[in-house]
């Protein structure tokens, strides 16, 4: 007996080229794999001076560049209490991020999305994975992975790093009702730099 599709489009027709990436070509010989990224991230987020030098905004997300591993992109970033990132994927790039101070939530899918064809799909039960990440915690993750990032405190900041390879081509950045998710927005590097 085959197993339902754990997610199916319901529009597909809504498509547009703009909104996926072309398939990458294999990773190049070198290239940072996800553990490579998280061994990375960790290391960055002990380090007390880095941490402490990102200035920290009341209201809004802060963040720096830095220099990743093997050609990667990374980024420290200051989270306000309260804020989060919304349901996002990193397209095509691998990722990883830890926690260097303060608790992070993260909600994701436990499924891997068709990458294009669709504008918005219906969710099957049992995809919602959340973990809670203190100081020094950290995960990663493959290509498409949808997740939204959240500083759920009402008092404290949390601050952590990032690392993507390769760079991030674009943000796809959705909405969710219940079990329907909507591809909103499509975000380029120009749009974050």
């Amino acid at each position: 007996m085959s197993q339902p599709a754990p997610a199916r489009p319901l529009n597909a027709s809504t498509h547009s080229p703009v909104d996926s990436p072309a398939t990458p070509a294999a990773t190049p010989p070198g290239a940072p794999s996800a553990a490579d990224l998280l061994d990375f991230v960790r290391r960055t987020a002990a380090d007390r001076e880095l941490v402490d030098s990102l200035p920290l905004d009341p209201e809004g997300r802060t963040w720096v560049r830095l220099e990743g591993p093997g050609g990667s992109e990374a980024w420290l970033i200051g989270w306000p209490p309260g804020t989060g990132t919304g349901w996002h994927d990193h397209a095509e790039s691998l990722g990883a991020f830890a926690t260097a101070r303060g608790t992070l939530t993260e909600n994701a899918l436990a499924v891997r999305l068709p990458a294009s064809g669709w504008k918005t799909l219906e969710l099957a039960d049992g995809l919602d994975r959340s973990r809670r990440l203190g100081e020094g915690g950290g995960r990663a993750f493959g290509r498409h992975h949808v997740h939204e990032v959240l500083n759920e405190s009402t008092d404290t900041h949390a601050v952590s790093v990032h690392a993507y390879y390769p760079p991030l081509p674009l943000i796809r950045r959705f909405s969710r009702a219940g079990a329907v998710l909507r591809l909103e927005q499509v975000e380029r590097p120009e749009d974050w730099q």
